[in-house]
């Protein structure tokens, strides 16, 4: 099931494979106890949630020492495949549903992810300030924007000027059209071959 993960990236170390090959029995276990993947998708884990979420990095490379909050991670998507693609940056995790920051918890604890640190905390709640807010399907564009622009760091250490990248799916015409001027809209279906991406994309907003 991982080879979906090792085909799109071929050069992770043998300690990222690790990490990736231990997350489906990983969120098998708690998905049973607390339901944080549809008990249908389970079985897609890699593709539909793990490729999913490091589809963010095949637009940009995080900079060693950057930092990035995960806003409304659920169960910990995208921030830690995120935090095993990028061990030399800093992941805080976020959500408003304690259950389910708990399960990522328990998941960067029994894999030894050391740079991802999943919080029971509201987006309006955090002070914190990041290079980068990243996001999956949580809330639209601008409402987002409205919680997290307080969070954007402006030290600039990336190529990529900081800012908020976010998974979406769907027709995104009136949902960015109040950024029109600087969002950038990438297809995930040109990185990746297998028709569940098909209209998947990664929304980037320089902030």
């Amino acid at each position: 099931m991982t080879d979906i993960i090792f085909k799109y990236f071929p050069d992770l170390t043998s300690r990222q494979k690790e990490q990736i090959e231990a997350l489906d029995a990983l969120y098998r276990e708690w998905n049973a106890k607390i339901n944080v993947i549809s008990r249908k998708d389970i079985d897609n884990l890699y593709e539909h949630h793990v490729l999913h979420s490091m589809a963010i990095g095949k637009v940009t490379h995080f900079t060693p020492g950057s930092t990035i909050l995960d806003f409304g991670t659920g169960g910990g998507f995208p921030g830690v495949p995120l935090a095993i693609l990028f061990p030399e940056c800093d992941f805080k995790l976020i959500d408003g549903t304690g259950k389910k920051i708990r399960v990522a918890q328990e998941v960067c604890q029994a894999i030894g992810l050391t740079n991802c640190h999943p919080t029971h905390l509201r987006g309006e709640e955090e002070k914190g300030k990041y290079d980068f807010v990243v996001s999956r399907a949580v809330m639209p564009l601008s409402d987002l924007y409205k919680i997290v622009k307080k969070n954007i760091s402006r030290d600039q250490r990336n190529s990529l000027p900081n800012g908020i990248i976010c998974l979406k799916g769907g027709h995104l015409e009136e949902e960015t059209k109040p950024f029109r001027n600087i969002v950038e809209i990438t297809d995930i279906s040109s990185f990746f071959d297998e028709e569940w991406f098909q209209e998947k994309n990664i929304v980037y907003l320089p902030c």
